[in-house]
């Protein structure tokens, strides 16, 4: 990415360029998008091609003002953090289910960022609701947040019982948060089982696809577009139920009518400009 994709990228959000890639910038530029980009899988739904390159996520987020889901979202992130200075590594997570089981290999992707004044972040802004700033890796004690609490802590075995390898292959378990796979918990419930191994953008490629076609991923049964809003809470568009949550956690629900009052919202809640309303397709029905 070079300075004036850079900058073009700062305006969307509505961030001016750091003068120092600091953590103090970082948590800044966490919060900025979180509030800018939504997070949203209409790309599924409007049958457009969904391509995990830098350039064509930049497109997408910068270009025509879209969000996306993890994929493109922190990918997306991680290339304007790099050109700015941050140290950067993507990272795949297995995200837990309702009945506590582990998702598919390369379901999430996350980012490790490590800033000039020696910090070492999990950033995420592709996980939907989560946390507003950067979690600190190496503190394995609750952390609080608009968010919600959250840890970051050395994981136990998965349901075959092994333990996720620490950075140079070795068992993992037992040691400082980083030598093995990470779990990742909000309000006391697992969000997802980090893996502290490096990856590349097109290592997410079978995750994505997976995602955007199978009949059992829940962003081919349902439509979400949501980000949070500037007083801490969050507004979410699902279908046509349009859920405004406060930062105690209070919801109200509006039930939109026409589908000009849907587009309106798509436009003027989120910023993202359709030309129809986007319903939920059938995977099967593509083959």
């Amino acid at each position: 990415m070079d300075s004036a994709r850079a900058d073009a990228y700062l305006r969307r959000i509505g961030a001016i360029r750091p003068q120092h890639p600091t953590s103090g910038a970082l948590r800044e530029l966490h919060l900025r998008h979180l509030r800018t980009v939504p997070f949203e899988n209409l790309s599924i739904h409007l049958g457009e091609e969904i391509v995990l390159e830098e350039q064509r996520l930049l497109a997408k987020v910068v270009d025509v003002r879209r969000g996306g889901f993890c994929y493109e979202l922190n990918g997306a992130f991680g290339a304007l953090l790099a050109a700015l200075g941050f140290g950067v590594e993507l990272l795949a997570a297995r995200v837990y289910g309702d009945e506590g089981r582990l998702g598919i290999p390369y379901d999430h992707l996350a980012l490790r960022v490590r800033t000039a004044d020696g910090g070492d972040w999990l950033a995420d802004v592709g996980f939907g609701a989560h946390s507003h700033f950067p979690l600190a890796f190496a503190d394995p004690g609750e952390q609080k947040d608009p968010g919600g609490t959250f840890r970051v802590a050395q994981a136990g075995p998965d349901p075959a019982g092994v333990l996720g390898p620490g950075p140079a292959g070795a068992a993992g378990g037992g040691g400082a948060a980083g030598a093995g796979d990470l779990d990742v918990v909000r309000d006391g419930r697992a969000q997802y089982r980090l893996e502290t191994r490096p990856r590349a953008l097109g290592d997410f490629t079978a995750g994505a696809w997976w995602h955007s076609t199978s009949p059992r991923s829940h962003f081919t049964r349902s439509l979400v577009c949501s980000r949070v809003t500037r007083d801490g809470g969050r507004i979410t568009l699902s279908g046509r139920a349009l859920t405004a949550t406060a930062a105690d956690g209070t919801k109200r629900v509006r039930e939109l009518g026409t589908d000009e009052e849907v587009l309106a919202v798509y436009r003027e809640r989120f910023g993202v400009e359709l030309t129809g309303v986007p319903a939920v397709r059938d995977p099967g029905r593509d083959g």
